[in-house]
């Protein structure tokens, strides 16, 4: 799996191979021919077609020169724009020329640009690396804006190519100036570095694409990295096995608790992505009332009534959730409960159930079961929505939950949980989430763009989706059942959380494809795609 590292460390890493014997030119050849194949992957055959690279005057632009070599061999016209002197001595910019390439300096001649940005079938940036930091100085401004322009006005735009990342993006903060170019894909180099994923850099970099240099990924600067970027090829190896002779019990018994009188399909939603997901039995724990609107929705799920008072849960049905979660592997609470007092003291007196005194006949069970029902462990917890508002509540919640329960806050409840504001939240969530993860000892995912998962073992992972396909109503209840329906198949909890939240973010990537906009995307489609996306992972050489 790609590793995610700072740009310090980038450098560390770089040194370190360069002193094994594994030197910054090969490891420039490697860069720009993992930029060059990329776009052949994506343009297909040469025949007609045209790229035009910005370089810069540092390694970037060396990189670029690079792919612009193999890409002029493989039949491409190729021309580099220098809109920063480079030595004279360059062998790559030789190497272009010899090949038939052209260097085209800005100097000399200032209307190439817009002519050849009116003109390439793909634009490959690579004026500024990772050593960026803000301000973006005039000259440079003034091309980016100029290539803006040119591109805004021409009818099908090229494809946009970053090496590394886009010029004008600070690389660790994920800040940015106002000229840098939106770029269709970034292939960042050895590994995946922070500012792509975070702030702007979430919006601008486009697809990412971890670049191989060369480097051994048994090197203890790369082995200590304990943040990882997803990829298809780890979460197809995280899929549970699915034998041609198994039954509903192999894939395991979720219970979803979820739902009131204002959010009844959160429960169905859950429910379905948890079926979609691959579990064998869901039962939907839903106070009264809430059924039998829902049942049409999702037939495949069976049913508990939990004790409720005016459509919401009440505090007796803790006794009722949790006899009935006997047997199941996966238990998600809290999508659309509501945030009643009746609620908080229902999650209180499950968290809590050994100091509850029994009240007589509750809801489904017999007085003589309550003390039984009150021993029974929970199965592993899937905590989200009003659930983890309900949590954030309770004095001392860290200490009441079990260990390795999966937290699944968006920034706005995750600043509940911690006391944050949501702007210290959104600045540093990677940092924030492996904080807290190890502190409460659970496992959190904080949902968004480039959703983070932390493990308390200080383990991370960060997802490489960003869209707004999934900002809309429904869709964390997705996330949730889809995490728990994972764990119902047997799949470990940390896994289960990176496995779900990358069928998640995918389907919302696939409905938005479907759609040909991300604005009319729905939960319930995003629930039904989670499948789609099982299929091609499945289709992964080395999946199970």
């Amino acid at each position: 799996m790609p590793k995610i590292v700072s740009v310090a460390h980038m450098r560390r890493i770089e040194r370190a191979a360069d002193a094994a014997g594994w030197s910054y030119d090969q490891m420039m050849l490697r860069a720009g021919g993992a930029v060059a194949a990329e776009v052949e992957a994506r343009l297909g055959a040469p025949a007609g077609r045209s790229a035009m690279i910005l370089v810069g005057s540092g390694n970037n632009g060396g990189d670029g020169l690079v792919a612009g070599c193999r890409l002029r061999e493989a039949g491409w016209e190729v021309a580099a724009v220098a809109v920063s002197p480079r030595s004279p001595a360059d062998p790559h910019a030789a190497r272009l020329l010899e090949r038939g390439g052209r260097i085209v300096s800005l100097q000399a001649e200032p209307g190439a640009l817009d002519a050849l940005t009116t003109s390439c079938n793909v634009l490959i940036d690579a004026l500024l690396g990772t050593g960026f930091r803000l301000p973006l100085r005039p000259d440079l401004a003034d091309v980016l804006s100029r290539v803006a322009g040119t591109l805004a006005r021409r009818a099908r735009p090229p494809l946009l190519v970053a090496v590394d990342c886009p010029s004008g993006l600070d690389c660790d903060t994920g800040e940015k100036a106002p000229e840098a170019l939106k770029v269709d894909v970034t292939v960042t180099l050895g590994a995946a570095k922070p500012g792509l994923l975070r702030g702007a850099g979430a919006h601008l970099s486009g697809e990412i694409v971890v670049g191989d240099i060369g480097l051994d990924s048994e090197m203890p600067e790369l082995r200590e990295v304990q943040m990882e970027l997803v990829d298809a090829k780890t979460a197809a190896a995280w899929l549970p096995r699915r034998e041609s002779d198994a039954h509903k019990g192999t894939f395991g018994k979720i219970v979803v608790a979820a739902g009131s009188v204002n959010y009844p399909g959160s429960a169905a939603l859950a429910g379905r992505a948890a079926y979609r997901v691959g579990a064998g039995l869901v039962c939907l724990a839903v106070p009264g009332g809430v059924q039998l609107p829902l049942v049409s929705a999702i037939p495949e799920a069976i049913w508990v009534i939990l004790p409720h008072e005016m459509g919401v849960v009440n505090e007796s049905a803790a006794e009722v959730l949790r006899e009935s979660s006997e047997g199941a592997r996966a238990l998600v609470l809290g999508p659309g409960l509501g945030r009643e007092e009746t609620t908080r003291r229902f999650l209180q007196r499950l968290l809590e159930p050994g100091e509850v005194v029994p009240r007589g006949h509750i809801g489904f069970l017999h007085p003589s079961n309550e003390a039984a029902a009150e021993a029974r462990p929970l199965p592993q917890l899937v905590l989200d929505a009003d659930g983890l508002r309900h949590l954030a509540g309770l004095d001392g919640w860290q200490d009441r939950l079990p260990k390795n329960s999966i937290l699944t806050p968006h920034p706005g409840e995750m600043s509940a949980l911690t006391g944050l504001p949501v702007e210290t939240v959104q600045a540093n969530r990677e940092g924030i989430a492996r904080e807290k993860a190890a502190e409460w000892g659970q496992i959190v995912v904080l949902k968004g763009a480039n959703t983070v998962v932390a493990a308390p073992d200080g383990r991370a992972w960060v997802l490489p989706f960003a869209t707004a396909a999934l900002a809309k109503a429904g869709t964390g209840d997705v996330l949730a059942g889809a995490i728990g329906g994972l764990c119902a198949q047997g799949v470990a909890a940390a896994e289960a959380a990176v496995l779900g939240a990358y069928l998640h973010g995918r389907a919302g990537v696939v409905a938005a494809e479907r759609a040909g906009t991300t604005a009319g995307v729905l939960a319930s489609e995003v629930a039904d795609l989670l499948a789609i996306v099982i299929a091609e992972l499945e289709r992964v050489p080395g999946s199970s």
